[in-house]
């Protein structure tokens, strides 16, 4: 993850550690929608730029399910130009 990535704002939890490595459990479904309000509160992002930050940690697909339960749930919007943005943050 890179510095001041999603490393800064996701707390996964951890399941072994050392000097040389950290290894987190993925993140589950209502997690990661927290992760997409949070990543979209920051600026309005289509579905592979969100994939390029959670490439570690969610597939493609679980972020478009995740991305499309949020739509149902009115908490997002889909932009014209397939970026996704949180509503009331205006």
């Amino acid at each position: 993850m890179s510095e001041g990535g999603l490393g800064s704002k996701v707390k996964l939890r951890v399941v072994y550690e050392d000097p040389d490595v950290v290894v987190m459990m993925a993140p589950n479904e209502e997690e990661l929608r927290n992760i997409l309000l949070e990543l979209l509160k920051e600026k309005p992002m289509n579905l592979k730029e969100l994939h390029e930050v959670l490439s570690g940690i969610a597939s493609e697909d679980k972020i478009r399910r995740a991305l499309s339960v949020l739509l149902e749930q009115g908490r997002i919007l889909s932009l014209p130009d397939g970026k996704y943005k949180v509503l009331g943050l205006d």
